[in-house]
Protein backbone atom coordinates (compact mmCIF):
# COMPACT_ATOMS: atom_id res chain seq x y z
CA UNK A 1 0.00 0.00 0.00
CA UNK A 2 1.42 3.18 -0.61
CA UNK A 3 0.48 5.64 2.19
CA UNK A 4 -1.10 8.99 2.04
CA UNK A 5 1.71 9.95 4.47
CA UNK A 6 5.24 8.99 5.37
CA UNK A 7 7.12 11.61 8.07
CA UNK A 8 10.85 12.38 6.79
CA UNK A 9 13.61 11.96 8.00
CA UNK A 10 16.64 14.07 7.10
CA UNK A 11 19.63 12.22 8.80
CA UNK A 12 20.58 15.33 10.44
CA UNK A 13 18.11 14.76 13.40
CA UNK A 14 20.50 12.49 15.85
CA UNK A 15 23.42 14.94 15.69
CA UNK A 16 21.07 17.84 17.12
CA UNK A 17 19.75 15.49 19.78
CA UNK A 18 23.26 15.26 20.98
CA UNK A 19 23.74 18.46 21.16
CA UNK A 20 20.67 18.72 22.82
CA UNK A 21 21.29 16.41 25.38
CA UNK A 22 25.27 17.36 25.89
CA UNK A 23 23.98 21.01 26.50
CA UNK A 24 22.93 19.49 29.79
CA UNK A 25 19.34 20.63 29.35
CA UNK A 26 16.42 19.23 27.61
CA UNK A 27 13.01 21.21 28.92
CA UNK A 28 11.83 23.56 27.20
CA UNK A 29 13.49 27.37 26.05
CA UNK A 30 16.85 26.31 25.91
CA UNK A 31 19.11 26.65 23.36
CA UNK A 32 17.58 24.03 20.39
CA UNK A 33 14.36 26.19 21.05
CA UNK A 34 15.99 29.87 20.53
CA UNK A 35 17.59 28.57 17.40
CA UNK A 36 14.68 27.43 16.11
CA UNK A 37 12.54 30.75 17.25
CA UNK A 38 15.60 32.60 14.97
CA UNK A 39 15.56 30.36 12.03
CA UNK A 40 11.52 30.51 12.18
CA UNK A 41 11.97 34.49 11.98
CA UNK A 42 14.09 34.25 9.37
CA UNK A 43 11.60 32.03 7.24
CA UNK A 44 8.40 33.78 8.48
CA UNK A 45 9.64 37.24 8.40
CA UNK A 46 7.78 37.34 11.83
CA UNK A 47 9.21 40.14 14.44
CA UNK A 48 9.29 37.22 16.80
CA UNK A 49 8.15 33.42 16.91
CA UNK A 50 7.66 31.43 19.66
CA UNK A 51 7.79 27.19 19.36
CA UNK A 52 4.82 25.61 20.82
CA UNK A 53 3.87 22.17 21.58
CA UNK A 54 1.49 22.05 18.39
CA UNK A 55 -0.52 24.60 16.38
CA UNK A 56 -3.52 23.91 18.65
CA UNK A 57 -1.78 25.25 21.60
CA UNK A 58 -0.57 28.06 19.38
CA UNK A 59 -3.68 29.24 18.44
CA UNK A 60 -4.77 28.82 22.43
CA UNK A 61 -1.96 31.19 23.11
CA UNK A 62 -3.19 33.38 20.10
CA UNK A 63 -7.09 33.32 21.47
CA UNK A 64 -5.54 34.63 25.58
CA UNK A 65 -3.74 37.59 23.36
CA UNK A 66 -6.90 38.37 21.88
CA UNK A 67 -8.61 39.24 24.98
CA UNK A 68 -11.90 37.62 23.63
CA UNK A 69 -14.61 36.66 26.47
CA UNK A 70 -17.70 35.30 26.93
CA UNK A 71 -20.46 36.29 24.33
CA UNK A 72 -17.91 37.70 22.06
CA UNK A 73 -17.88 36.58 18.74
CA UNK A 74 -15.28 35.24 16.49
CA UNK A 75 -15.58 34.56 12.71
CA UNK A 76 -14.11 31.10 11.44
CA UNK A 77 -13.70 29.19 8.61
CA UNK A 78 -16.22 26.11 8.54
CA UNK A 79 -13.99 24.47 6.73
CA UNK A 80 -10.93 23.47 9.16
CA UNK A 81 -9.68 21.54 11.38
CA UNK A 82 -11.70 22.15 14.95
CA UNK A 83 -8.37 23.24 16.78
CA UNK A 84 -9.13 26.69 14.45
CA UNK A 85 -12.62 26.98 16.69
CA UNK A 86 -11.93 25.75 19.55
CA UNK A 87 -9.35 28.03 21.13
CA UNK A 88 -11.71 30.60 20.80
CA UNK A 89 -14.64 28.58 22.05
CA UNK A 90 -12.76 27.68 25.19
CA UNK A 91 -12.13 30.98 25.83
CA UNK A 92 -15.97 31.67 25.92
CA UNK A 93 -16.20 33.22 22.59
CA UNK A 94 -19.26 32.04 20.50
CA UNK A 95 -17.99 30.28 16.75
CA UNK A 96 -19.70 32.10 13.17
CA UNK A 97 -18.66 30.05 10.59
CA UNK A 98 -18.13 31.48 7.43
CA UNK A 99 -17.99 29.79 3.88
CA UNK A 100 -15.46 28.70 1.35
CA UNK A 101 -15.20 30.37 -2.01
CA UNK A 102 -16.12 28.75 -4.77
CA UNK A 103 -12.56 28.20 -6.22
CA UNK A 104 -10.84 27.30 -3.87
CA UNK A 105 -11.56 25.75 0.03
CA UNK A 106 -10.23 29.18 1.90
CA UNK A 107 -12.55 31.87 3.14
CA UNK A 108 -12.63 35.30 1.42
CA UNK A 109 -13.16 38.70 2.48
CA UNK A 110 -16.70 38.51 0.81
CA UNK A 111 -17.45 35.04 2.52
CA UNK A 112 -16.93 36.76 5.73
CA UNK A 113 -17.91 40.62 5.62
CA UNK A 114 -21.41 39.90 5.72
CA UNK A 115 -21.01 38.11 9.05
CA UNK A 116 -19.33 40.85 11.18
CA UNK A 117 -21.67 42.24 13.96
CA UNK A 118 -20.66 44.60 16.85
CA UNK A 119 -19.78 42.05 18.79
CA UNK A 120 -16.95 40.59 16.41
CA UNK A 121 -14.15 40.64 18.05
CA UNK A 122 -11.21 38.42 15.90
CA UNK A 123 -11.53 37.08 12.02
CA UNK A 124 -10.03 33.42 12.13
CA UNK A 125 -8.47 32.64 8.55
CA UNK A 126 -7.15 29.19 7.43
CA UNK A 127 -4.64 28.65 4.84
CA UNK A 128 -5.90 25.21 3.33
CA UNK A 129 -3.33 23.23 1.61
CA UNK A 130 -0.48 25.46 1.89
CA UNK A 131 -2.51 28.40 -0.27
CA UNK A 132 -2.67 31.51 1.29
CA UNK A 133 -6.38 34.17 1.62
CA UNK A 134 -5.96 36.91 0.12
CA UNK A 135 -4.76 38.76 2.97
CA UNK A 136 -4.44 42.04 1.70
CA UNK A 137 -8.29 42.11 1.40
CA UNK A 138 -9.04 40.42 4.48
CA UNK A 139 -6.56 42.49 6.79
CA UNK A 140 -8.06 45.86 4.88
CA UNK A 141 -12.07 44.43 5.81
CA UNK A 142 -10.98 43.62 9.46
CA UNK A 143 -9.06 47.36 9.93
CA UNK A 144 -12.32 48.96 8.35
CA UNK A 145 -14.13 47.50 11.48
CA UNK A 146 -11.01 47.56 14.48
CA UNK A 147 -11.19 43.55 14.36
CA UNK A 148 -8.12 41.40 14.67
CA UNK A 149 -7.09 38.81 12.17
CA UNK A 150 -5.20 35.35 13.31
CA UNK A 151 -4.16 33.11 10.40
CA UNK A 152 -4.22 29.33 11.19
CA UNK A 153 -1.25 28.41 9.25
CA UNK A 154 -0.99 25.35 9.76
CA UNK A 155 0.15 24.20 7.02
CA UNK A 156 1.71 27.23 5.16
CA UNK A 157 5.14 27.80 6.67
CA UNK A 158 7.04 28.76 3.56
CA UNK A 159 3.99 30.18 1.41
CA UNK A 160 3.84 33.83 0.48
CA UNK A 161 1.53 36.33 -0.54
CA UNK A 162 2.23 39.03 -2.46
CA UNK A 163 6.13 38.22 -2.26
CA UNK A 164 5.47 38.61 1.37
CA UNK A 165 5.77 35.65 3.75
CA UNK A 166 2.91 33.92 5.68
CA UNK A 167 4.00 35.11 9.56
CA UNK A 168 4.64 38.62 8.76
CA UNK A 169 1.03 39.30 7.26
CA UNK A 170 -1.00 39.57 9.97
CA UNK A 171 -0.46 40.03 13.94
CA UNK A 172 -0.57 36.40 14.97
CA UNK A 173 -0.01 33.70 13.15
CA UNK A 174 -0.41 29.49 14.23
CA UNK A 175 1.89 27.08 12.59
CA UNK A 176 2.10 23.31 12.44
CA UNK A 177 5.14 20.57 13.00
CA UNK A 178 2.81 17.60 13.00
CA UNK A 179 4.50 14.68 11.33
CA UNK A 180 1.61 15.40 8.39
CA UNK A 181 3.24 18.89 7.10
CA UNK A 182 5.68 19.39 5.08
CA UNK A 183 8.14 20.32 7.63
CA UNK A 184 7.53 18.36 11.22
CA UNK A 185 8.87 16.91 14.48
CA UNK A 186 5.79 14.53 15.26
CA UNK A 187 4.14 17.01 17.32
CA UNK A 188 5.04 20.69 17.04
CA UNK A 189 3.95 24.43 16.25
CA UNK A 190 4.54 27.72 16.74
CA UNK A 191 3.31 31.35 16.98
CA UNK A 192 4.42 34.36 15.09
CA UNK A 193 4.14 37.13 16.25
CA UNK A 194 3.85 40.97 13.96
CA UNK A 195 2.64 43.00 16.74
CA UNK A 196 5.69 43.98 19.45
CA UNK A 197 3.68 45.12 21.90
CA UNK A 198 1.95 41.38 22.22
CA UNK A 199 5.22 39.84 22.84
CA UNK A 200 5.79 40.76 26.56
CA UNK A 201 2.42 39.10 27.29
CA UNK A 202 2.97 36.22 24.95
CA UNK A 203 6.22 35.27 26.15
CA UNK A 204 4.37 35.48 29.95
CA UNK A 205 1.46 33.20 28.65
CA UNK A 206 3.75 30.63 26.76
CA UNK A 207 5.63 30.73 30.12
CA UNK A 208 3.13 29.07 32.26
CA UNK A 209 1.55 32.72 33.08
CA UNK A 210 5.05 33.97 34.88
CA UNK A 211 7.84 36.16 34.18
CA UNK A 212 10.19 33.13 33.84
CA UNK A 213 11.55 34.16 30.36
CA UNK A 214 12.57 37.11 31.84
CA UNK A 215 14.02 35.88 35.14
CA UNK A 216 16.30 33.91 32.20
CA UNK A 217 17.43 36.45 30.56
CA UNK A 218 18.54 38.52 33.71
CA UNK A 219 15.98 40.90 33.51
CA UNK A 220 14.45 39.94 36.93
CA UNK A 221 16.15 39.09 40.41
CA UNK A 222 12.93 36.21 40.22
CA UNK A 223 9.80 34.97 38.50
CA UNK A 224 6.26 34.72 39.42
CA UNK A 225 3.00 34.52 38.66
CA UNK A 226 1.72 36.98 36.60
CA UNK A 227 -0.74 36.24 34.25
CA UNK A 228 -2.72 33.38 33.04
CA UNK A 229 -0.60 30.67 30.68
CA UNK A 230 0.23 27.52 30.25
CA UNK A 231 2.99 24.81 29.54
CA UNK A 232 2.95 25.82 25.70
CA UNK A 233 6.70 25.37 25.28
CA UNK A 234 7.98 22.03 24.03
CA UNK A 235 11.33 19.65 25.17
CA UNK A 236 14.21 20.53 23.82
CA UNK A 237 13.93 17.19 22.13
CA UNK A 238 11.37 18.28 19.71
CA UNK A 239 13.16 22.03 18.97
CA UNK A 240 16.10 19.67 18.20
CA UNK A 241 14.41 17.35 15.93
CA UNK A 242 12.28 20.39 13.86
CA UNK A 243 16.33 22.22 13.86
CA UNK A 244 17.60 18.74 11.47
CA UNK A 245 14.39 19.65 9.43
CA UNK A 246 14.74 23.41 9.45
CA UNK A 247 18.18 23.00 8.41
CA UNK A 248 17.11 20.95 4.97
CA UNK A 249 14.13 23.23 4.49
CA UNK A 250 14.99 24.88 0.70
CA UNK A 251 15.69 21.38 -0.48
CA UNK A 252 12.39 19.55 1.14
CA UNK A 253 10.10 22.38 -0.24
CA UNK A 254 11.90 22.16 -3.46
CA UNK A 255 11.18 18.49 -3.50
CA UNK A 256 7.55 18.87 -2.62
CA UNK A 257 7.33 21.83 -5.28
CA UNK A 258 8.67 19.11 -8.38
CA UNK A 259 6.16 16.70 -7.17
CA UNK A 260 3.27 18.95 -6.09
CA UNK A 261 3.50 20.03 -10.09
CA UNK A 262 3.88 16.19 -11.24
CA UNK A 263 0.44 15.67 -10.41
CA UNK A 264 -0.58 19.11 -11.47
CA UNK A 265 1.16 19.21 -14.89
CA UNK A 266 -0.12 15.27 -15.67
CA UNK A 267 -3.88 15.56 -14.74
CA UNK A 268 -3.83 19.20 -16.34
CA UNK A 269 -5.43 17.71 -19.72
CA UNK A 270 -6.59 14.45 -19.18
CA UNK A 271 -9.12 14.30 -16.63
CA UNK A 272 -13.05 14.19 -17.92
CA UNK A 273 -14.97 17.01 -17.49
CA UNK A 274 -16.12 17.83 -13.98
CA UNK A 275 -12.91 17.16 -12.11
CA UNK A 276 -11.13 19.76 -11.81
CA UNK A 277 -7.77 20.93 -9.79
CA UNK A 278 -6.58 23.28 -7.26
CA UNK A 279 -7.15 26.46 -8.58
CA UNK A 280 -3.65 28.76 -7.28
CA UNK A 281 -4.11 32.44 -7.81
CA UNK A 282 -0.80 34.70 -9.58
CA UNK A 283 0.08 36.86 -6.71
CA UNK A 284 0.64 33.61 -4.20
CA UNK A 285 3.80 31.21 -3.69
CA UNK A 286 2.41 27.92 -1.73
CA UNK A 287 4.52 24.99 -0.36
CA UNK A 288 3.10 21.76 -1.48
CA UNK A 289 1.40 20.84 1.07
CA UNK A 290 -1.70 19.13 -0.38
CA UNK A 291 -2.17 18.05 -3.13
CA UNK A 292 -6.02 17.43 -4.35
CA UNK A 293 -8.87 16.15 -7.24
CA UNK A 294 -12.13 18.00 -6.82
CA UNK A 295 -14.69 15.22 -7.92
CA UNK A 296 -18.40 16.23 -9.33
CA UNK A 297 -20.24 14.75 -6.68
CA UNK A 298 -19.89 12.70 -2.99
CA UNK A 299 -20.20 9.44 -4.98
CA UNK A 300 -17.83 9.52 -7.16
CA UNK A 301 -15.48 11.04 -4.37
CA UNK A 302 -16.11 7.55 -2.75
CA UNK A 303 -15.56 5.69 -5.95
CA UNK A 304 -12.32 7.14 -6.77
CA UNK A 305 -10.92 6.37 -2.80
CA UNK A 306 -11.91 2.83 -3.28
CA UNK A 307 -10.96 2.31 -6.18
CA UNK A 308 -7.59 3.69 -5.73
CA UNK A 309 -7.42 1.32 -2.54
CA UNK A 310 -8.19 -1.32 -4.36
CA UNK A 311 -4.88 -0.43 -6.57
CA UNK A 312 -3.08 0.06 -3.17
CA UNK A 313 -3.17 3.56 -2.69
CA UNK A 314 -4.49 5.79 0.43
CA UNK A 315 -6.30 8.62 -0.89
CA UNK A 316 -8.29 10.27 1.72
CA UNK A 317 -10.98 13.39 1.89
CA UNK A 318 -10.68 15.89 4.74
CA UNK A 319 -13.06 17.92 6.88
CA UNK A 320 -15.98 17.67 7.49
CA UNK A 321 -17.60 21.39 8.21
CA UNK A 322 -17.50 22.36 11.76
CA UNK A 323 -20.80 24.42 11.06
CA UNK A 324 -23.20 21.33 10.43
CA UNK A 325 -20.59 18.95 13.12
CA UNK A 326 -22.18 17.87 16.41
CA UNK A 327 -20.20 20.71 18.43
CA UNK A 328 -20.70 22.95 15.72
CA UNK A 329 -24.76 22.57 15.82
CA UNK A 330 -24.74 24.24 19.07
CA UNK A 331 -24.55 27.73 17.81
CA UNK A 332 -27.78 28.34 15.94
CA UNK A 333 -27.34 30.09 13.15
CA UNK A 334 -29.30 31.10 9.57
CA UNK A 335 -25.82 31.33 7.44
CA UNK A 336 -25.34 28.75 5.40
CA UNK A 337 -21.82 27.28 4.27
CA UNK A 338 -22.98 25.67 0.92
CA UNK A 339 -19.07 25.64 -0.46
CA UNK A 340 -17.79 24.44 2.42
CA UNK A 341 -19.79 21.11 2.29
CA UNK A 342 -19.33 21.11 -1.16
CA UNK A 343 -15.28 20.75 -0.67
CA UNK A 344 -16.19 18.32 1.78
CA UNK A 345 -18.35 15.82 -0.11
CA UNK A 346 -16.05 16.07 -3.89
CA UNK A 347 -12.29 16.98 -2.27
CA UNK A 348 -9.66 13.92 -2.53
CA UNK A 349 -6.27 13.74 -1.17
CA UNK A 350 -3.48 12.18 -2.74
CA UNK A 351 -0.41 10.51 -1.47
CA UNK A 352 2.81 13.31 -0.96
CA UNK A 353 5.62 13.05 1.05
CA UNK A 354 9.21 13.65 0.59
CA UNK A 355 10.10 10.03 -0.63
CA UNK A 356 7.15 9.03 -2.69
CA UNK A 357 9.53 8.05 -5.65
CA UNK A 358 8.62 8.82 -8.92
CA UNK A 359 7.43 5.36 -9.92
CA UNK A 360 5.25 5.52 -7.51
CA UNK A 361 3.82 8.72 -8.12
CA UNK A 362 3.39 7.92 -11.87
CA UNK A 363 1.51 5.01 -10.81
CA UNK A 364 -0.84 7.36 -8.82
CA UNK A 365 -1.13 9.44 -11.21
CA UNK A 366 -2.32 6.44 -14.12
CA UNK A 367 -4.60 5.22 -11.35
CA UNK A 368 -6.43 8.09 -10.51
CA UNK A 369 -7.16 9.24 -14.40
CA UNK A 370 -8.12 5.23 -15.07
CA UNK A 371 -10.74 5.43 -12.05
CA UNK A 372 -11.63 9.12 -13.07
CA UNK A 373 -12.44 7.99 -16.62
CA UNK A 374 -14.24 4.84 -15.57
CA UNK A 375 -16.61 6.55 -13.05
CA UNK A 376 -18.55 8.78 -15.78
CA UNK A 377 -18.29 5.42 -17.62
Amino acid sequence: MIPFNKPYVTGLEQDYLEQAVRSGRLSGNGIMTRSVCNRLQNITGASNVLLTTSCSTALDMAAILSGVGHGDEVIVPSFTFPSTANAFVQRGAVPVFADSTDLHPNVSADTIAHLITERTSVIVVTHYAGVPCNMDAINRLAGQHNILVVEDAAMALGSTFNNKPVGSLSPLTAFSFHETKVLGCGEGGALALQRSDLMSRAEIIWEKGTNRAAFQRGQSDHYEWVDIGSSFLPSEIQAAWLMAQLKEAESILNKRAEQWNRYYLSFQHVLPDGFALPVIPENVHHNGSIFYVQCPDRQVRNYLISALQRAGIMAVFHYLPLHSSKMGQKWRSDKTCNQAEKWSDTLVRLPLYHTLSVQDQQFIIDQVVLACRHSVN
